[in-house]
């Protein structure tokens, strides 16, 4: 288990491996540390190793980002009158 934890925006980020995030005693250690944090109004996200291929999926999640981000550029400017094109 890795903490990381930025004060500055106060933001915890607790990484789990694959052996920990399906072990019981791992997930009880964890209910405190996620606790004591909330507790200081800091965001706390507990990121868990996954099964799938990480190069791809990121990959393919940048790629429909970017195909969504021309999409609501193409909406928007649809939108515009033709003068403040």
């Amino acid at each position: 288990m890795e903490i990381d934890v930025h004060e500055d925006k106060k933001h915890v980020a607790i990484w789990l491996t694959k052996a920990e995030k399906n072990d019981p005693a791992v997930r009880e250690r964890l209910k405190p540390i996620c606790a004591e944090y909330k507790a200081k109004k800091y965001l706390v996200a507990v990121f868990e190793s996954g099964e799938g291929d990480l190069y791809e999926l990121t990959r393919d999640l940048l790629l429909f980002n970017r195909r969504r981000l021309a999409e609501l550029e193409l909406r928007r400017a649809k939108m515009q009158p033709a003068a403040e094109r």
